[in-house]
């Protein structure tokens, strides 16, 4: 009994990371004994962490089959509008709150990702590591327990935005303007700078979906 949580943890945040990740894209079908042996994990914990995964609507019913959900084009721009209003507030928080160190440690990624820039999987990865410590700079727990919630939901969009021509170093500009607003303790700069960096990320990720549509992709 005392193995049985810290598996089914594990099981779950395995499943949630490939999903992160596009390793399982959205329609993607999982198989129970395909994760099992994947994964180097049980059964049991694997049916539990996609039980729980399908009541957080990140697995949808396809007749007997469980897959990655997808997101429409109304429940992407829901997410969008949620998540702009939450970042801004952390933003607007964190200009407050933020200890000196944590500003600098947002400050050094900015710089480290500019390293990046040709390679998007892991500026894909470094845009969230950013985006969470913005979220814990908040220092308000409640907060960022419904970010997180928004942001296991971002897993379920088939690509980055940052794949788009150019993109990466936009949104490293912006990152950086998010900062020098944090670095001032500006807190409606703050605020106005991530808004536009979420605004700006979800056009892009329109037009790459509009791209695909005229492709039939």
């Amino acid at each position: 009994m005392t193995s049985a949580r810290p598996a089914q943890k594990d099981a779950y945040a395995l499943i949630l990371d490939a999903i992160d990740i596009g390793i399982y894209k959205p329609g993607d079908r999982l198989v129970e004994s395909d994760l099992a042996e994947r994964f180097g994990v049980s059964r049991t914990p694997i049916r539990e962490a996609l039980q729980r995964l399908e009541t957080q609507s990140l697995l949808a019913r396809d007749g007997r089959s469980l897959i990655v959900a997808s997101l429409d084009h109304n429940q992407l721009a829901e997410l969008y509008i949620v998540r702009t209003e939450l970042e801004g507030l952390a933003a607007r928080l964190a200009a407050k709150h933020a200890t000196d160190e944590e500003i600098q440690v947002l400050r050094d990624m900015v710089e480290e990702d500019r390293t990046l820039l040709d390679d998007t999987p892991a500026l894909a990865r470094t845009n969230r590591r950013f985006h969470k410590q913005i979220h814990l700079a908040s220092h308000n727990r409640f907060l960022v327990q419904q970010l997180e919630l928004v942001h296991r939901s971002m897993a379920l969009l088939a690509n980055t935005s940052l794949a788009a021509v150019g993109r990466g170093e936009t949104a490293l500009a912006e990152h950086d303007a998010i900062v020098s607003a944090l670095e001032k303790r500006d807190a409606d700069a703050a605020d106005e700078a991530l808004k536009t960096h979420i605004s700006r990320a979800f056009s892009t990720r329109l037009k790459l979906d509009s791209v695909k549509h005229d492709l039939g992709i």
